[in-house]
């Protein structure tokens, strides 16, 4: 998670001008123009332009350019640049929380079980999760401290401590406080993954900690 892309995105809002302005926006049912958006929260054209187009610079809205007379051709005019909703998603939870993944493991387990036992079905799809996860990272190794890395990127704030890495923030906190047995296992097989991903011998073990994540990646012994 870019945190500090989030925080910006969502932050721009904080304006009331810069609110009202993206409210109206995304409340039509087409783009709408940078004289529509002024008009109908009372603001000079140009300082409409200027937050409609900082709108855009963070992410929240998108434009494109389109003739509005429907005309084509010598003589159609230029196209008018319209405002509508960004399809990007912004999201701050702090501490990091992840709920939809949890959500995406358990809708892909209940398809692939097709109505059979789910038990290892959720299991084996948390897993795979984390398995693309730690395969994508490409060019960090096979240590610690590459899961470490990547782990982080999950909003797990890991931390190295003596052949292990210690996971600080549960992404699923409320979840697993509701759901423990399901929520941990579907984690421990989540961060397995990862570790596996990124070929590094360690093992996700389950250590329950009212302070901590219940998950902690344990180098494996060569004993």
């Amino acid at each position: 998670m870019d945190l500090g892309r989030q925080a910006a995105g969502i932050g721009v809002l904080a304006d009331d001008t810069r609110r009202a302005l993206y409210e109206y926006v995304v409340a039509q049912p087409d783009p709408v123009s940078r004289e529509q958006a002024a008009s109908a929260v009372d603001l000079p054209l140009h300082r409409a332009s200027f937050h409609l187009d900082r709108l855009v610079a963070e992410g929240l809205l998108e434009v494109e350019f389109r003739r509005l007379t429907g005309r084509t051709g010598p003589g159609a005019g230029r196209p008018s640049k319209l405002y509508r909703r960004a399809a990007e998603e912004f999201a701050v939870s702090l501490p990091t929380r992840r709920y939809e993944l949890v959500g995406d493991i358990l809708a892909k387990a209940v398809t692939r079980a097709g109505g059979g036992p789910l038990g290892q079905v959720l299991d084996e799809c948390a897993r795979d999760e984390g398995l693309d996860v730690g395969g994508a990272a490409t060019g960090l190794g096979e240590s610690l401290d590459a899961v470490a890395q990547v782990l982080a990127a999950q909003g797990y704030a890991p931390r190295l401590e003596d052949r292990a890495v210690v996971l600080a923030n549960c992404p699923f906190d409320a979840l697993a406080r509701r759901h423990t047995d399901l929520v941990c296992g579907l984690n421990r097989s989540f961060v397995q993954g990862v570790v596996d991903g990124l070929g590094c011998p360690a093992e996700a073990c389950l250590e329950p900690s009212p302070e901590r994540c219940c998950v902690t990646a344990r180098e494996r012994s060569t004993d």
